[in-house]
């Protein structure tokens, strides 16, 4: 695989019936607005240099369009998760017969293991899981031995991370291209896991896609977050995904990168 892949889901039409833990439910989510939200990002990628790749609609699935919670990517290994949310395991349907063709080799998470794929954050060869949440032991230590067996060429140290103020460890922390790990300290358990550790200004500044070199993507809703993000030299894209926000979206979990 020599393209730059995204993989996306279209916002179902139940979107605003989405599960909500850690923020009030919203009562104004707009369907309509949230699929103009989705489009524009997805063009945002394009632009950048990604080609988009469409799973399945998942119609019936309110959560389905945050997609990274479903696949996690190292190498030519996909390991398909198995969501800490019952409702959402119906999410997985459609996604091998997506990724085989473009070169991945799949792997599923059985029970008695969890693991959301929000809550892995990789960079270089660590891996950080959160756990206490949606994503259990059973899970990480599957997703160690995939790492493992699986011909990826990665031998990667696994990290668990806890998790309690916020829905998924992705939502607290990220990485920019260079390696420092960003987040918003109301929502970090324990910032001193990173001994380089950046905090922001804002809880969506805490959210990097990374784009390639110093380009990232992150949410409009952190204005002087993209600010210092550009005065060290990051070329910072900005899109609007409030409709996803007001349901413990980010930017990270509506698409999953395949570099191949």
């Amino acid at each position: 695989m020599h393209r730059r892949l995204a993989l996306v889901r279209r916002p179902s039409p139940r979107l605003a019936d989405g599960i909500v833990t850690h923020v009030e439910r919203s009562p104004s989510v707009d369907a309509d607005l949230a699929v103009r939200q989705w489009e524009e990002y997805c063009a945002a990628l394009e632009r950048r240099g990604w080609d988009v790749l469409e799973a399945p609609a998942a119609d019936d699935c309110p959560d389905g369009v945050f997609v990274e919670d479903q696949v996690v990517v190292f190498g030519d290994v996909a390991v398909l998760c198995r969501s800490g949310a019952p409702a959402r395991r119906a999410e997985q349907a459609g996604l091998r017969e997506v990724l085989e063709p473009v070169g991945y080799h799949c792997v599923s998470i059985e029970p008695p293991g969890t693991l959301d794929g929000g809550d892995v954050l990789k960079w270089g060869r660590d891996v950080w899981v959160g756990i206490g949440g949606r994503s259990n032991e059973a899970g990480i230590a599957q997703l160690e031995q995939a790492l493992k067996v699986a011909p990826t060429g990665f031998r990667l140290g696994v990290h668990r991370v806890p998790v309690t103020r916020t829905l998924h460890l992705k939502s607290a922390v990220t990485a920019l291209p260079l390696g420092t790990v960003i987040g918003h300290e109301a929502t970090v358990d324990d910032a001193r896991r990173w001994p380089d550790f950046l905090t922001v200004p804002e809880p969506a500044g805490a959210h990097v896609v990374l784009l390639g070199g110093l380009s990232v993507l992150m949410s409009a809703a952190a204005p002087r977050t993209a600010h210092l993000l550009q005065s060290q030299g990051h070329d910072v894209t900005l899109v609007d995904i409030s409709e996803f926000e007001k349901l413990e979206g980010c930017v990270t979990c509506l698409s999953v990168r395949l570099r191949g």
